[in-house]
């Protein structure tokens, strides 16, 4: 049940949109000596060398939020374990193979410790029921919560997008967190996250005085697929709640299709989405790219919570 918002409660939010900022200004000075700098290339939608990695700042106000509303320690630490590989897969290169073993590791470990989270979500219960239903949904929801983590890392390739899209999205559920009454806790590091984002959005937009990396990017995705299974008590509402992701979801899919028929890996970086040839080949400023997929992203995500009132049938 969601109490409503104390003054300490206000304080954590400022503190975490704090953090957000002081991790991205931190990188931003001091990259350069770690060696914490994404070069440009060929593939690139930048022309300049930019410190990367400044979204150890989310990662920072994801830690408190967590500690401070009491999740679980096996809920926050396998995820920020996770992000703190891909800070190191920000300064040197790291095997898809062993970033996917422990991606998955983090997840089965995050998705064990929400049985006392989410007891009334279509997750939980299926794990309570245990049997072939229990280790079916265990290993589907895995693969949501990769998934998804790695199409989030893909997505953010322009200046803005990651950071606009992880405020409409943990806004999103936040909002409806609050209006069905879902785990307080929960809700509430959604809005953590969000505001950390907040703080880190004016050092990436409209110029990047540095990137969020995957150490931000990563996290972001994962984090938003476990609130997704966390609060979903059935179909519709997953379905609902995986939508205030849509743009991502759609651009991302869209362009594994393209990519695997015409036989290219999928593995190796490109400049095939959508928002890659907006801000390249069309030569829209990276800002009204990123801007433009968060209005999307908050239209569709209210246009499906209207119409999932009206049954799973509005998502076929």
């Amino acid at each position: 049940m969601f109490p409503g918002f104390s003054g300490m409660d206000m304080a954590f939010l400022v503190a975490a949109l704090l953090m957000g900022a002081a991790g991205a200004w931190l990188v931003s000075r001091y990259a350069r000596r770690i060696g914490l700098v994404d070069m440009p290339n060929e593939r690139s939608s930048h022309d300049r060398p930019t410190p990367k990695g400044g979204g150890i700042g989310v990662v920072l106000a994801f830690v408190a939020v967590s500690v401070f509303w009491g999740l679980p320690a096996g809920f926050y630490l396998p995820a920020t374990a996770l992000s703190l590989l891909s800070l190191l897969g920000d300064r040197a290169d790291i095997r898809p193979l062993f970033r996917l073993l422990v991606q998955f590791s983090a997840a089965f470990l995050v998705l064990a410790s929400l049985d006392g989270l989410a007891s009334y979500s279509m997750f939980g219960a299926l794990l309570s029921g245990g049997g072939l239903a229990a280790g079916i949904a265990f290993i589907l929801a895995s693969i949501f919560v990769v998934g998804t983590a790695n199409f989030y890392n893909f997505m953010d390739g322009i200046n803005g997008i990651a950071a606009i899209t992880a405020i409409v999205g943990f806004g999103l559920l936040a909002a409806y967190g609050m209006a069905c009454q879902k785990d307080a806790r929960l809700v509430m590091l959604c809005l953590g996250l969000a505001a950390a984002c907040a703080g880190f959005l004016p050092f990436n937009v409209p110029k990047a005085r540095v990137f969020m990396g995957d150490v931000g990017s990563v996290l972001l995705g994962f984090v938003f697929a476990v609130m997704v299974l966390a609060f979903s008590a059935d179909l519709t509402e997953f379905a609902l709640l995986a939508g205030f992701l849509f743009p991502f979801y759609a651009d991302e899919l869209i362009t594994m299709v393209e990519r695997i028929r015409d036989g290219w890996s999928l593995t190796k970086p490109h400049r095939r989405h959508l928002y890659q040839v907006l801000a390249n080949e069309a030569g829209i400023a990276h800002w009204k790219v990123s801007t433009g997929y968060g209005i999307l992203q908050l239209v569709c995500g209210i246009v499906f919570w209207k119409a999932s009132k009206h049954g799973m049938f509005f998502f076929i």
